[in-house]
C-alpha cells in the first residue's frame, strides 16, 4: 500500500512540474499579439468616417482573432477618440506609441503632425488615401505609406474621368473646374496638382474655400454657378459638409452628373441625407461597396454571428466600412511578409516598416483573401510608397452606389511633381534621401 502512494505521489509530481513547464510557455502563447492603436472618431461632424474605418477594421482583427490569428501571432488593439482634432490626434498617439508600431491617423493634419515623430520613433504611418501626398517618395519619407493613391494621383484620375465625360482629353480645353474644398490641410491638399494640370491641359480651375465645419455654403455656390459658371465642381468637403453641396446644386439647377467627390465624400452618409439631389452624383473610391465579397460574408457569419461585431449590423458593408477592412487586410499582408523574412514574431517597427515596403498582393493573393473585385493589386518599393494603380469611379443611382470606371492615373505626371516637392521638403528639414538603388 505505502509503495502504491509512492507511485502515485511521484506521478503526481510529474504533473504538477510539466504542468508548471508548459505554464509559462501557454502565457508567453497569449502573448504574442500585434497591438495595433485605432486612432478614432466616433462623435463629431466626421464620426460616419471614422466609425465605419475604425469597426471594419476591429471586426476584421476579430476574425482573425477567432481564426487563431496571423501565423499564431493575434491582434490586440485599443480606442482613442480624436474627434478629428490634430492636437488630440498626436495626444493619442503619445499614449499609445509605446506599445504600437503602425499608426493610421485617420486625418491629414494628424498625419502632417506626426510625421517628424513617427520618423524618429520608427512607428509606420499608413495614411490610407490621405496626408501628404509627396510621402509617396520613400527616399525622404521611408516611414510614410499613402496606400493605395495619393490625392495627387486621385486627382489625376478625376481630370481624366472628366475627359472622358466630356469626349476626349482635347475637351480639357477652355473647360471651368471649381475646386469646392473645405478649408483645412486636407480641403487645401490638392490645389498645387489642380493648377499645374489646368496649365498643362488649358483648362480653368479656381479654389472656393469653405471655412469650417462647412455647413453653410450658399455664397460660394452662388460663385460656383453664376459667377464662375463652372462646368464641373470636384466636392472636396468632409463629413456632414460633403452632403451640402448637393442640396445647393439642387437648389440653383446645377447638374448633379457634373459634380465629383473625393473619396471622402462617396459614402452613404454623404447622400443619403440630400435624398432625390443626390441622385447622379459620382465620387472616387479605391474598394468595392457591399457585402457581396466572400471576406465579408466570413465576418457577418462569424464576428456577427458570436455577437461580437463593432459597429451596427446595417453598416456593415457600406463605403467606410469596407474601407476598414481593406486596411486591416493591408496591415496583415505586410505582417505576413515582414515574418517571411523575420519569422513569425511580434514586429517592430522596423520589421513592419519592411514589410510595408515589400507589399506584392497580386490577382491571385486577393482571390485567395476573399476580395476578388474588392480591391486592386499593390506593389511597394523602397522609392514607391503609393502602391496602387487605379483609381475606381462610382455613382449614386438614388439607392446604391454603382462602380461606372476604372482609371489609371497620370504617373508620371503625378511623380514629377512629388520628386520636386518631396526634394524641397528634404532640403527644408535637412534629410539626406535614402539611396534606394
Amino acid at each position: 500500500m505505502a509503495r502504491k502512494w509512492i507511485i502515485i505521489t511521484m506521478v503526481l509530481v510529474f504533473v504538477v512540474a510539466a504542468t508548471m513547464a508548459s505554464g509559462p510557455a501557454q502565457a508567453a502563447d497569449k502573448d504574442k499579439t500585434q497591438f495595433f492603436g485605432i486612432l478614432i472618431y466616433r462623435t463629431g461632424p466626421f464620426a460616419a468616417g471614422g466609425s465605419g474605418f475604425g469597426s471594419g477594421w476591429e471586426d476584421f482583427m476579430q476574425l482573425r482573432n477567432m481564426q487563431g490569428g496571423v501565423n499564431g501571432i493575434k491582434y490586440a488593439w485599443e480606442e482613442c477618440e480624436t474627434a478629428y482634432n490634430t492636437a488630440r490626434g498626436v495626444e493619442c498617439y503619445e499614449r499609445l506609441k509605446d506599445k504600437m508600431v503602425l499608426v493610421h491617423p485617420l486625418s491629414t493634419g494628424i498625419t502632417y503632425a506626426l510625421i517628424p515623430r513617427a520618423t524618429k520613433e520608427h512607428k509606420v504611418i499608413f495614411s490610407a488615401g490621405y496626408g501628404r501626398a509627396d510621402a509617396s517618395d520613400g527616399t525622404v519619407f521611408p516611414w510614410v505609406f499613402p496606400l493605395p493613391t495619393n490625392y495627387w494621383s486621385q486627382n489625376s484620375a478625376k481630370i481624366k474621368f472628366i475627359a472622358k465625360q466630356m469626349g476626349g482629353m482635347d475637351k480639357l480645353k477652355g473647360l471651368k473646374i471649381a475646386n469646392l474644398h473645405i478649408d483645412v490641410p486636407y480641403g487645401q491638399e490638392t490645389k498645387p496638382i489642380l493648377d499645374a494640370m489646368a496649365k498643362k491641359f488649358g483648362f480653368k480651375v479656381k479654389h472656393f474655400p469653405v471655412p469650417w465645419p462647412g455647413i453653410d455654403q450658399k455664397a460660394q455656390w452662388m460663385d460656383i454657378v453664376r459667377r464662375f459658371k463652372a462646368d464641373w465642381v470636384i466636392n472636396r468637403n468632409w463629413g456632414v459638409s460633403c452632403t451640402v453641396p448637393l442640396r445647393e446644386a439642387a437648389r440653383l439647377g446645377f447638374p448633379r452628373n457634373r459634380i465629383l467627390g473625393v473619396w471622402w465624400c462617396g459614402s452613404e452618409e454623404d447622400v443619403l441625407p440630400a435624398g432625390p439631389a443626390a441622385k447622379g452624383y459620382y465620387s472616387a473610391n479605391w474598394h468595392g461597396v457591399g457585402r457581396n465579397f466572400p471576406l465579408i460574408q466570413e465576418i457577418i457569419d462569424k464576428v456577427y454571428g458570436a455577437m461580437k461585431g463593432n459597429i451596427s449590423f446595417t453598416r456593415v458593408g457600406s463605403v467606410y466600412y469596407n474601407r476598414g477592412v481593406w486596411a486591416g487586410v493591408v496591415n496583415e499582408e505586410a505582417m505576413r511578409t515582414a515574418h517571411k523574412k523575420f519569422g513569425v514574431k511580434v514586429l517592430t517597427g522596423d520589421e513592419m516598416r519592411w514589410g510595408m515596403e515589400h507589399l506584392d498582393i497580386t490577382e491571385e493573393r486577393i482571390k485567395e483573401l476573399g476580395l476578388e473585385g474588392f480591391m486592386s493589386p499593390i506593389k511597394t518599393s523602397c522609392e514607391n510608397h503609393e502602391g496602387g494603380k487605379v483609381v475606381l469611379f462610382q455613382q449614386w443611382n438614388g439607392e446604391k452606389w454603382v462602380m461606372v470606371d476604372k482609371i489609371e492615373p497620370m504617373r508620371d505626371f503625378v511623380w514629377k511633381q512629388i520628386k520636386a516637392s518631396a526634394a524641397k521638403y528634404a532640403k527644408e528639414q535637412g534629410i539626406t534621401p535614402r539611396d534606394c538603388k
